[in-house]
């Protein structure tokens, strides 16, 4: 059977893979486009997962992307449920799982990440669930009904955003985490400790600083065991331990990976019939001036149509400052840059720990900024980073508001 042969090849139906269609059509509105993607989805907005979908603010219908009639007048050729599982660079083909092989003139990898998995004792047992998928969140919400009980494993971005949101809908929630403090990846030691006495307050059982050893099944339910041996039963296990980018078809392809696959400021891998973009993209980020991965839906967004465009022969730089967000009970967030907590943090509060801007710097220069219930003032944040000038805490007072 002859090879379809396609001038732009996308591989990964998420939010990058959507955006990319749309910048490819900015500048090329006839060119042929296959998406192909490994789940049985159209492309979809993964941040309700653990938000909206649960406060009854949008529905599943709503978190799609485009409809599927929007790709056919784009005239995209869209396959879901196909797992690509080589590229070959050199003859410019991929194949699936199937064997079926797909040939490209421009190919876009933007396969995302996998969650991490716990490697003790009953990691693997059916119903742990590493939550990142709509098929995730179908399955928990059907058990997550009121007076279930959920050991939530993590304190991070995800942890910390399904233990809330199963709170709110009256699951009783244990979560389990190494660090001292929730988010420690972004939130300095003194927000982190004020949101984890929170979420005490709110009922939740914080157990700090332990972690999992073994995970077993019960009379039905799991039975959880920590370093500290505690043995915790629960209805649901929901583990947020972080994510690896998916680098296997650029790696075995002999493309350049490292934390990511590596890309140029123009997207372009190694190969340069060849992009990347989203969470699997190890990109030069110009407005801080090093290399980094970012695994947040703005940088997806803006990413996927800069490698659009750019297939499309545009040549644009990605110089984009990604933002990201979060809703953690009453405490809402937006930041931008660089948020390390090992940088020198001022906060500027209006109400501590609830509402104000935490400015993140290096060599008194601001590299991020968190906007903590301030909205609307990402772009005034940006501006602020990439001016690059040296400050001072009093010249930061009311920067952004």
């Amino acid at each position: 059977m002859k090879t379809a042969t396609y001038r732009y090849l996308i591989v990964g139906a998420g939010l990058a893979g959507a955006a990319a269609i749309e910048g490819i059509r900015a500048h090329d509105p006839d060119g042929t486009i296959l998406l192909l993607g490994d789940e049985a989805e159209l492309p979809y907005d993964r941040p309700p997962l653990t938000k909206k979908l649960w406060f009854g603010q949008k529905q599943v219908a709503d978190i799609y992307v485009h409809p599927v009639a929007w790709y056919e007048s784009q005239g995209v050729q869209l396959v879901p449920g196909t797992e690509v599982t080589r590229l070959d660079p050199a003859r410019k083909v991929v194949m699936d799982r199937k064997g079926t092989t797909y040939g490209y003139e421009k190919l876009l990898l933007a396969t995302g990440g996998r969650p991490k998995r716990l490697t003790v004792p009953g990691g693997d047992l059916e119903g742990v669930c590493y939550y990142r998928y709509l098929a995730d969140y179908r399955r928990t919400r059907a058990q997550a009904v009121a007076g279930a009980s959920a050991v939530v494993i993590g304190g991070g971005f995800i942890g910390s955003e399904i233990a809330a949101a199963l709170a709110i809908n009256n699951v009783h929630v244990t979560m389990i985490y190494p660090g001292r403090h929730l988010v420690p990846r972004v939130f300095p030691a003194d927000l982190g400790s004020a949101l984890q006495e929170a979420y005490r307050a709110r009922g939740l059982t914080i157990l700090a600083g332990d972690t999992v050893s073994a995970i077993a099944h019960q009379h039905g339910r799991f039975v959880v065991i920590t370093a500290a041996e505690r043995e915790l039963e629960s209805d649901l296990v929901i583990a947020g331990i972080g994510l690896d980018p998916d680098v296997s078809l650029a790696a075995e392809a002999g493309l350049e990976t490292g934390d990511g696959v590596v890309v140029n400021e123009y997207l372009q891998t190694s190969h340069p019939d060849v992009y990347a973009a989203g969470d699997n993209a190890l990109f030069p980020y110009l407005a801080l001036g090093d290399r980094r991965r970012v695994e947040h839906w703005d940088n997806a967004i803006m990413q996927g149509r800069c490698a659009g465009r750019n297939m499309a022969g545009a040549g644009a730089p990605y110089d984009h400052l990604p933002y990201f967000f979060s809703d953690l009970f009453e405490f809402g967030y937006e930041a931008v840059g660089e948020v390390d907590p090992r940088l020198e943090v001022f906060a500027d509060w209006t109400k501590e720990y609830d509402t104000g801007v935490l400015y993140y710097l290096a060599d008194g220069k601001v590299r991020g900024a968190m906007l903590c219930n301030v909205w609307d003032k990402v772009e005034a944040a940006r501006e602020l980073i990439r001016r690059g000038e040296t400050v001072t805490p009093g010249d930061l007072r009311g920067a952004v508001r």
